[in-house]
């Protein structure tokens, strides 16, 4: 129903959040963990007035407007819809896009979407994200409104936990380097998080926003593992020492660091 709107009126569009992860999990065959009935899109439109349309459209579809201007919800089906507005319309109606948006954060879709892919769901095609760009995405939500988006931690460390043994050949083909750290204690995670590090940085070099959002919020929370509040989140995850989960955290620091490597 979305898709068809969408497609109709040529409005590029990705899924994002929880539901685009558990796909790209699912498509190399792991668990796609916790189970939402909230589907994130993100749109990019050009202006007020053509999200605007859109939403009409879709209200006209069955959807209803809620208290957030840019989530709708369809009552037949029990779901919530977010509708994330990127690209011009953040420089076209900037004064405007920020006073209706003012909880909402778009900051790296542009940088992350550009590099998305597209996977197959019963016969249509939908684009999401790259791992590592959903780790930056979710690290920007969570540090946006970090009392409301605990789940973005726990969904950040699904994908480092289960990236190695996907990701396996493509580990030991580029980045051999590492394997030496198979053997420490949470090897396999800190490998993972250090690969993801090293694929994200491609975003960061877009922005200068994006890459001092993402270092500042890094470094913060690695000044000691008792303060580190995604150190300790992970910790309870994992059920694993804060400062062990801390070093799977600077693993990934290290990765963004690097000289490009795959």
């Amino acid at each position: 129903m979305i898709d068809e709107v969408l497609i109709k009126r040529k409005i590029p569009y990705y899924l994002v959040g929880v539901n685009a992860m558990a796909l790209k999990l699912l498509e190399k065959g792991g668990k796609p963990g916790r189970g939402t009935k909230d589907i994130d899109f993100a749109l990019m439109v050009a202006s007020m007035d053509e999200y605007e349309q859109i939403v009409e459209l879709l209200v006209d579809q069955g959807f209803t407007r809620v208290k957030s201007p840019w989530t709708i919800y369809h009552s037949q089906f029990n779901v919530v819809v977010d509708l994330l507005p990127f690209g011009q319309i953040e420089e076209n109606d900037t004064l405007s896009f920020h006073e209706r948006y003012s909880d909402l954060h778009v900051l790296g879709f542009r940088e992350v979407l550009e590099s998305a892919t597209e996977i197959s769901i019963e016969y249509k095609i939908a684009k999401i994200p790259p791992l590592p760009g959903m780790i930056i995405l979710k690290l920007v939500a969570w540090s946006d409104r970090p009392e409301e988006r605990d789940n973005d931690l726990s969904d950040i460390f699904r994908i480092i936990e289960t990236y190695y043994d996907h990701e396996w050949d493509h580990i030991v083909a580029v980045h051999y380097d590492l394997l030496d750290q198979v053997d420490e204690a949470h090897g396999d995670l800190k490998i993972a998080a250090r690969v993801l590090g090293r694929q994200a940085q491609v975003y960061l070099r877009k922005s200068t926003e994006l890459s001092k959002r993402i270092f500042d919020l890094l470094r913060n929370n690695l000044l000691d593992a008792e303060s580190s509040q995604i150190a300790r989140e992970w910790a309870k995850l994992k059920d694993i020492e804060v400062v062990e989960a801390l070093l799977i955290l600077q693993a990934f620091e290290k990765g963004l660091k690097e000289l490009e490597a795959g």
